[in-house]
């Protein structure tokens, strides 16, 4: 009996993120692998890092908000040299997809190349962006159980990103919207964006969505205290 309801519970999982992967557009970016160039990081948590507590695999559709991870995107974001808004943004960008540690498992295992955590890594990004940090010796495999080393991860992402960027550009673009826009996009994209170019329609989406949700990263930092 016990066999049938994981049995259940695993297809199910599959069903849910199949909806949500066959639906996303720019807002963080569907498994695809087409929609950005996925280029991410990720960490390694101490013992003193504030608990987080997971959903159920039972319960897709839990708690999503990223305001729950506040402290260790302030943290996190500190170590890494980073605006804790934009790490709190982004999250929220990313929010859109289940981000249950079976469920992204058993995603993974129909689509090799799926992202993983709360902030929607792909392996080959995670590999590169962990050389030389104090999370090297952590795997990729980590990111769905470990949302405090998605955020360590995706902080030093975005500082490597800003480390690419062109010491003035002639567009509109703050230079934290360029790093999202590197971030959804990658690298390469983010300097053609700054040089000028216009972003694509889902590059354009996510742009929107993190500017919708930088008032919302700004009270959730506000309000962990």
């Amino acid at each position: 009996m016990r066999k049938h309801r994981r049995l259940r519970s695993s297809l199910a999982a599959v069903a849910v993120l199949a909806a949500v992967a066959g639906g996303a557009t720019a807002c963080g970016g569907g498994d695809d692998g087409k929609s950005r160039d996925r280029t991410a990081a990720s960490g390694r948590p101490s013992p003193a890092d504030t608990p987080i507590d997971q959903k159920s695999p039972e319960k897709p559709g839990g708690d999503q908000d990223p305001a729950r991870y506040a402290p260790q995107v302030k943290r996190y974001a500190k170590e890494a040299g980073v605006s804790a808004q934009l790490v709190m943004a982004i999250l929220y960008n990313e929010a859109y997809k289940p981000h249950d540690p079976e469920f992204e498992k058993s995603w993974q295992k129909m689509k090799p190349d799926s992202a993983f955590g709360v902030a929607n890594m792909h392996r080959a990004a995670y590999d590169e962006t962990k050389q030389g940090r104090p999370f090297a010796d952590r795997s990729w495999f980590d990111l769905p159980d470990d949302p405090a080393l998605a955020i360590r991860a995706e902080s030093w992402h975005l500082r490597d990103l800003a480390a690419q960027l062109p010491g003035s550009w002639p567009g509109s673009y703050t230079k934290e919207e360029l790093m999202a826009l590197g971030y959804n996009a990658g690298a390469g994209n983010m300097a053609a964006f700054a040089r000028g170019v216009k972003p694509g329609p889902q590059a354009g989406s996510y742009l929107a969505n993190l500017r919708g949700n930088w008032p919302k990263a700004a009270a959730a930092l506000r309000g962990s205290g």
